[in-house]
């Protein structure tokens, strides 16, 4: 995994207590670890990753049945 960090930014709901991930936006939405950049990233594919962003922003409330 290569640490090279062209592309790559940090999320700008990243705290400054250093729990930070970093987004890369290409073919593929890549994410990672800015404490553990060689430790692996998950990508997401464009339909993917709006599912994902919609899930995180929607309140827990209006998930309920």
């Amino acid at each position: 995994m290569s640490d090279d960090r062209r592309g790559w930014f940090v999320s700008s709901y990243s705290g400054e207590n250093g729990n930070c991930v970093e987004v890369k936006f290409g073919s593929e939405v890549r994410v990672r670890d800015t404490k553990n950049r060689p430790g692996g990233e998950l990508s997401f594919s464009g339909r993917e990753w709006r599912a994902f962003t919609a899930h995180l922003t929607t309140p827990p409330e209006a998930e309920l049945p």
